[in-house]
């Protein structure tokens, strides 16, 4: 078995942080304590909520949060339109400026 296989497998298998026969061993001991002082200062309960910043995290906070709503489905057909319609507008007026007499 190559060297780049038995790499790719032993990272699947976790490593043996409180295996019994560690515990005992001086070196161990002092391994698992830093262990434990590591995960006693990791944060406890459910993660506080983030308040949404900008104008597309309001946007979406507001209509993708908790209560969900079709409105940025009307908000994208209208803002299609308003495009399409000054582009209509633009190109509709440098046609005629051309050809006024």
């Amino acid at each position: 078995m190559s060297f780049v296989i038995r790499r790719s497998v032993s990272t699947l298998v976790p490593p043996k942080v409180a295996n019994p026969q560690g515990l005992g061993a001086a070196k161990d001991a002092i391994r698992m304590a830093r262990i434990v002082k590591f995960y006693e200062k990791l944060p406890k309960g459910p993660a506080p909520k983030r308040e949404a910043t900008g104008l597309l995290g309001r946007y979406q906070a507001k209509y993708f949060g908790e209560n969900p709503s079709a409105a940025p489905i009307w908000h994208a057909i209208f803002g299609i339109m308003a495009v399409g319609y000054s582009m209509e507008y633009y190109f509709h007026l440098r046609h005629h400026k051309n050809n006024a007499h």
